[in-house]
């Protein structure tokens, strides 16, 4: 088993979005982690979902304090194996066999293959990703120097995991009401307080932390961010004390705690008015990353509902032959398809902004903004989706802890939260539109592709296209409540266009194949649910769709 070779599709889109050196050091090293995922580093994720939990060691024999977290040795395992691909590194620093740098588009396929096994040894990667990010594009040379060489390790040195500690009990999504307080001394800043929800907590080396300076402002722009260690040079904890860990319903593999600071050393990143602004930075970051570990479980669901459903015998027949069963499969592989292709095509946008390139221009700056917010919302809520259809389609089974169903559908309905809930992102979106005329650049940008593409079902999107813009005329004269309350409903017109004029292009440069799943997912988008269906294309298709060998793919 091997969760890259099975995805032919996938290696096609990396083939079109890396050059040629890149793409084949890439094939070759995502093929070795896509084998690992599929076995060994599956293995170990079912064995810390179920029986090897990160466990809390409070108390030492002598009753003191030492907040250290046990996790278990194929853990450890996994975060070496996952790390040493360069996973982080590779996107800061040069590929020795390539000497040059990585890219996000080859860290976020290495990410896309380790969710597919476990969405909770990926949240570790996301928070180092963003720690990475923050070091290396803010910190002083002094604080790099410190830190930024062991975040980064490919097993050179040794590893300094990240962490991003926002959350406090009486903020929550509400980062302005941040208490957490930074006091300055002889020796440097010392922080004080408590973030109530610190994934990675006890795991990290460095973690970044938001605080409030005495005489700083109020709200958000009186926060600054800070790189804290999570022990001295010595060995022993930096201030630093674990209330608790966190009973989470799903992604037990990675260790969220309470935490407590007694007066950690802490140094400033940056400038330290724009803490707020960093770490939404970052923000940005992490929520691809939920985009992709959702893409991940999106996989892998699919992957076990089509395998059962050509195994299991009902009827005296199997599952795969009935045409409802068809009918779903066919529609997670033409959503999963699209919705994978989207995100990654999009990507270079996201390295074109995110390391602030020559010709970078506001309306980039805005989009991409923009697609993060969709994509983060749509893929999440499809993730929980994939993971129920999974269930359903074993039946029973499916809800039995033997089979990795029940635990993609834990650890997928966090991602709906983290980084962001669907309430949060629609705001996103809105404020987008209001203070930087997100609407109409989106309209710009997708009228624009769509302009020189023909086909039956140019004409459904094109009338989607006026739908938004005539919803984004309504809303601006609307009052408040009108426009938070169509929010959520702007970003789920707005995904609908995005992913279908991607699909439209790639039926353009497709074969048969293709055309069948653009077909197929335009039909599902845009026509009513409840008509009579003549055509019975998923069932038709099915074979060209759902069960797909390289060859076929090709075709």
């Amino acid at each position: 088993m091997n969760f890259y070779e099975e995805d032919p599709q996938f290696r096609a889109l990396l083939k079109e979005l890396l050059d040629e050196e890149f793409f084949a050091y890439a094939d070759k090293e995502l093929n070795a982690f896509g084998e690992k995922c599929a076995n060994e580093i599956d293995e170990r994720a079912r064995f810390t979902d179920r029986e090897g939990q990160p466990k809390l060691i409070k108390f030492d024999a002598y009753g003191d304090d030492i907040s250290e977290v046990w996790v278990n040795d194929g853990y450890r395992k996994t975060v070496e194996d996952s790390y040493n691909t360069g996973i982080v590194g590779y996107v800061h620093k040069e590929i020795p066999e390539l000497g040059r740098r990585g890219n996000y588009i080859y860290s976020y396929a290495q990410g896309y293959l380790l969710s597919q096994t476990e969405a909770g040894f990926y949240c570790p990667v996301t928070l180092t990703l963003a720690t990475a990010y923050l070091l290396d594009q803010y910190a002083s040379p002094e604080v790099k120097e410190k830190f930024l060489h062991h975040v980064l390790s490919t097993g050179e040195i040794t590893l300094y995991e990240g962490a991003t500690f926002l959350t406090e009990r009486q903020g929550g999504s509400d980062v302005g009401a941040n208490a957490v307080k930074a006091v300055q001394t002889a020796d440097g800043y010392k922080i004080y307080g408590e973030k109530y929800f610190a994934s990675n907590a006890g795991m990290c080396g460095v973690a970044m932390v938001l605080a409030r300076k005495e005489g700083a402002p109020s709200g958000t722009k009186g926060l600054t961010l800070f790189a804290v260690p999570w022990r001295k040079e010595d060995g022993k904890l930096n201030g630093i004390k674990i209330r608790r860990l966190k009973d989470k319903l799903g992604v037990r593999a990675v260790p969220s705690a309470e935490v407590e600071f007694e007066g950690a050393e802490a140094y400033v990143v940056g400038d330290p008015t724009k803490g707020f602004y960093y770490m939404m930075e970052a923000l940005n970051l992490s929520r691809v990353c939920n985009t992709v570990a959702s893409l991940g479980i999106m996989r892998r669901a699919y992957r076990e509902a089509r395998e059962y459903a050509l195994k299991r015998d009902a009827f005296g027949k199997k599952l795969a032959d009935f045409p409802m069963i068809k009918d779903s499969l066919v529609k997670m592989a033409v959503k999963l398809e699209v919705e994978t292709m989207t995100v990654f095509k999009y990507l270079p946008l996201f390295e074109k902004v995110m390391r602030n390139e020559a010709g970078v221009t506001e309306k980039d700056i805005v989009l991409n903004r923009l697609y993060i917010a969709l994509l983060k919302k749509e893929t999440a809520e499809q993730a929980v989706h994939f993971a129920h259809e999974a269930i359903e389609m074993h039946g029973g089974n499916g809800y039995i802890e033997d089979f990795v169903t029940p635990r993609l559908l834990r650890d997928a309905q966090v991602l709906t939260v983290w980084e962001g809930t669907a309430n949060i992102l629609g705001l996103e979106v809105l404020r987008l539109m209001e203070k930087f005329g997100a609407g109409e650049l989106f309209l710009e940008e997708m009228k624009e592709r769509v302009a020189g593409l023909k086909g039956e079902y140019v004409d459904q999107v094109r009338s989607g296209i006026e739908q938004l813009e005539k919803l984004l005329v309504s809303l601006q004269t609307a009052s408040h409540d009108h426009k938070t309350f169509h929010s959520k409903r702007v970003a789920e017109l707005m995904v609908k266009i995005f992913e279908s004029v991607n699909a439209l292009e790639y039926a353009a440069g497709g074969g048969e194949r293709v055309e069948k799943v653009v077909e197929v997912f335009i039909e599902e988008t845009w026509k009513p649910k409840h008509e009579y269906n003549h055509q019975l294309r998923t069932v038709l298709h099915f074979e060209n769709i759902a069960w797909v060998t390289e060859d076929k793919m090709m075709a």
